[in-house]
């Protein structure tokens, strides 16, 4: 290996203790080849296989801990029969050396009208055309959409996985709370920047108890953050970097900060044009280790990214096109990474159905050849 790209390949301990072998990461990724009732597929087994031999933690693709809040083709976590079938999934991820951390999600507005209720913290839709008007949550149902967190953490835990990672970004439901174009609400839950943050807090609250009652062993937990909204009311930097402290409050194991590129710029909210990460990292990276993504291809990426402090680094799209990203560069064999995709390589990289037409019907998504 060239010593220039050891940074990557050092260890690092998360603050439950439990040791990551690397500082790289398999980033969630919508797959949609879960079986029909929401439970793992072969597919998902096969694809999760394939990718797990390198990196020092995978994190699922988003599973739903409440029918209501799910989506065609993602798993869930969302009752008990369940559980063999998300076990299958962390002993297959476990078997090669990384910890198995489960994505926990209600989708919230963005969820399809085919669930029956369509729900958000208000009833505002998304500014798409044909967006749906979502009801606005009652207080009973907000309660309980907190014990459901809760509870698909306890089957996380009955299933072998190592965390899970809360899907507080991407614009579902937990950021349907804290964002003021989608949350107008008038109570406890909304209003001020303050009461905004009470679901998403509420939320990591609730998995951090069913972690102290049920786990027997040091649990990750995880959450992943969308620093900004496009829409002109919506979040702001000026939110995110007290939202940010607040979490970094909390028992938490890592911030992942959501982004399409890993240099990104605020777009409004403060005067600073350093990238949005390293001014998350600033403000909250000596509580809480802070994990990037976007647009990190190369091992020089990455070395490039560490370099400014982030400790951790999830890669996505990159893991697709290139299942064996660390063996290739631990091996010194990096100038062989793969950075398209050939229309005959589904077989060999384990891409299920129903990826490959993502892959196909999004121009641009990747570089297939």
């Amino acid at each position: 290996m060239n010593d220039r790209f050891q940074p990557i390949f050092e260890p690092f301990v998360l603050p439950c203790g439990v040791e990551l072998k690397n500082r790289i990461s398999m980033a969630p990724m919508t797959i949609s080849a879960a079986n029909a009732d929401g439970s793992v597929s072969d597919d998902d087994l096969s694809y999760y296989s394939r990718r797990s031999r390198g990196v020092g933690m995978v994190i699922t693709a988003s599973t739903t801990v409440s029918a209501q809040g799910g989506f065609p083709g993602s798993a869930a976590a969302d009752r008990d029969e369940m559980i063999p079938g998300l076990a299958r999934l962390a002993s297959t991820i476990k078997e090669h050396g990384p910890k198995a951390i489960l994505q926990i999600v209600h989708g919230g507005r963005q969820c399809p009208a085919s669930n029956g209720d369509v729900v958000s913290a208000s009833a505002v839709p998304m500014e798409k055309e044909g967006a749906v008007v979502p009801r606005e949550l009652r207080e009973e149902e907000i309660v309980e959409i907190i014990r459901t967190f809760g509870e698909a953490t306890r089957r996380a835990i009955e299933a072998g996985f190592d965390g899970v990672e809360i899907h507080g970004a991407n614009g579902f439901l937990i950021q349907q709370f804290f964002s003021p174009h989608s949350n107008r609400r008038k109570d406890r839950w909304g209003g001020t920047l303050e009461k905004r943050m009470a679901f998403p807090l509420a939320v990591v609250d609730e998995v951090h108890r069913v972690v102290r009652q049920y786990a027997k062993e040091p649990f990750i937990i995880g959450y992943r953050l969308s620093p900004e909204e496009a829409e002109t009311s919506g979040i702001t930097m000026a939110d995110t970097l007290p939202f940010a402290e607040a979490l970094a409050a909390k028992p938490l194991d890592y911030l992942h900060i959501s982004l399409n590129d890993f240099w990104s710029v605020p777009r409004r909210g403060i005067d600073d044009d350093r990238p949005r990460i390293q001014i998350i990292h600033e403000r909250v990276g000596h509580l809480v280790p802070v994990m990037g993504v976007g647009a990190i291809r190369t091992a020089q990426d990455a070395v490039r990214a560490l370099q400014t402090g982030i400790p951790l680094i999830a890669l996505g799209r990159e893991l697709i096109m290139e299942p064996d990203w660390i063996e290739k560069i631990a091996d010194g064999r990096e100038d062989e990474i793969k950075t398209t995709i050939a229309k005959d390589d589904q077989a060999r990289l384990a891409i299920p159905d129903s990826l490959w037409r993502m892959i196909a019907g999004v121009p641009g998504w990747f570089p297939v050849e």
